[in-house]
């Protein structure tokens, strides 16, 4: 797909950006780029061997990636100096709500996607309550509160 078209899919502001987060330069283009300049040169280029990359097919290993419990977001490294953490929970209307958080170390990326979790999941009781007509309780008075408080920890 077109680079416009997965950027605008992605919600990124610009083609740019999607670029920059999502491709990188390999030692196959480096390479291949190195061997365009010889011969523009006029300098011999040697091909790589057939075999040479048969034998890189035959060793390849998948990069197995760490599988994040559901509910905990999850945390993706943009660039050397940049981690970013995302938490999309489905809201109780049926909707995902995406919010993201930034860290220059994946240590307070984990931090701050924990306070977003927690913020986000209270968000989100705070309007199953709404709909199931429950008040919550910061808007009860204190004899209320006692009340709520005692009949929501008994069993019914």
């Amino acid at each position: 797909m077109d680079v416009k078209t997965l950027s605008a899919m992605l919600g990124h502001v610009s083609a740019a950006t999607t670029l920059d987060i999502y491709t990188h330069v390999t030692g196959d283009m480096q390479s291949e780029a190195a061997a365009k300049i010889d011969r523009g040169l006029g300098n011999e280029v040697q091909e790589e061997s057939v075999q040479a990359e048969q034998d890189l097919a035959a060793n390849f290993q998948p990069v197995l990636r760490k599988t994040r419990k559901p509910g905990t977001g999850c945390i993706t490294q943009i660039n050397d100096h940049l981690f970013e953490g995302r938490y999309s929970p489905t809201w109780p209307d049926g909707t995902k709500h995406s919010k993201c958080v930034y860290a220059h170390t994946q240590e307070e990326c984990e931090a701050k996607l924990k306070v977003l979790i927690q913020q986000m999941n209270a968000e989100r009781q705070a309007l199953r309550d709404k709909m199931r007509g429950i008040t919550p309780p910061d808007k009860l008075t204190k004899t209320q509160k006692k009340i709520w408080t005692y009949m929501s920890s008994t069993p019914t």
